[in-house]
């Protein structure tokens, strides 16, 4: 099978090749997707796991690239819930070869059917942006009907989604971002929209929950806005400030097919849009992981024709 790999961790984006792999060995619990579409994190190369197993050890040429969609190819041993020729999608674990590949070995407990009617370039954007953006605001933060959340990066991956659900579960939502993104997260259903290159952070007011995508001296200057028994919750970094009278959370997504489920359900009525930039070839995804190429919206690599 041809799937995109990386084999030197000092080369960067210059490492990333198009190459021929073995198909991969389904284990115990595991199914083989074959991938349709693919979605990728910038920073993945300079993630420990991308680079080890779960041991520490080398685990090079490895395959970058953890959110998928797809069509069940092979069952492992013992694998329930799901059969082959079912469309899926879900997570890649973060220390075994990835999405970015013809096909991919992946816990069944990690992927969740997809409707007929969901497009796989959709479905794939879906994933990490989703799962971060419920588990941020719900599981974390605890946001509640008429509390008030504020979301930084609103127009972007998890900020979209996150301004979605947050605004679908009642609350009143303030959104931040550049100036570019002002009409784009007010489309979403943002409230009010603070620019953070022109407009001070802390003229905002008060949040019961704060979701920062950001870090760096936002996620810092963040922690005075939390209302007292909120929560300021980030995927950046463990926050160095902390809320005077609240919590803060740092975490990173975990797998949850219940949740993708849920998901899956209100994109396919409509009220969750996923929101895709570019979609590229498989041998063109080492370009796509260059700054210089990035869209607005998340960049799907379209692996199989449908």
């Amino acid at each position: 099978m041809q799937a995109i790999t990386v084999r030197d961790r000092e080369a960067g984006l210059a490492g990333l090749s198009l190459t021929d792999m073995p198909y991969p060995h389904a284990a115990e619990n595991d199914v083989i997707v074959r991938v349709h579409a693919a979605g990728f994190t910038p920073g993945e190369l300079d993630w420990p796991a991308t680079w080890t197993d779960r041991a520490g050890r080398d685990r090079t040429p490895s395959v970058p690239g953890h959110e998928l969609s797809g069509v069940v190819e092979e069952l492992g041993f013992g694998t329930t819930g799901l059969s082959v020729g079912q469309r899926v999608f879900g997570l890649a674990d973060w220390t075994r070869n990835g999405s970015l590949a013809e096909y991919t070995a992946v816990e069944a407990r990690n992927l969740a059917p997809l409707p007929a009617d969901i497009d796989h370039t959709l479905a794939a954007a879906l994933p990490i942006s989703g799962l971060t953006a419920w588990q941020g605001l719900f599981d974390h933060g605890r946001l509640a009907t008429g509390q008030t959340v504020l979301i930084h990066g609103a127009a972007g991956g998890v900020g979209s989604i996150a301004v979605q659900l947050a605004r679908e579960a009642g609350a009143r939502v303030i959104g931040t971002g550049r100036s570019a993104d002002r009409d784009r997260a007010l489309a979403l259903g943002v409230d009010t929209f603070l620019d953070l290159q022109t407009e001070k952070l802390e003229d905002v007011g008060e949040a019961d929950v704060v979701l920062d995508v950001i870090g760096a001296d936002i996620l810092d200057r963040s922690a005075a806005l939390v209302r007292a028994g909120g929560t300021l919750v980030t995927i950046t970094r463990p926050p160095k400030v902390q809320p005077k009278d609240g919590r803060a959370v740092f975490f990173v997504v975990e797998p949850d097919r219940a949740r993708l489920t849920e998901l899956a359900t209100r994109m396919r009525d409509g009220r969750l849009k996923p929101v895709v930039g570019a979609v590229r070839p498989l041998a063109e995804a080492p370009a796509a992981f260059a700054p210089a190429t990035r869209t607005r919206g998340k960049t799907i690599i379209r692996v199989t024709e449908d």
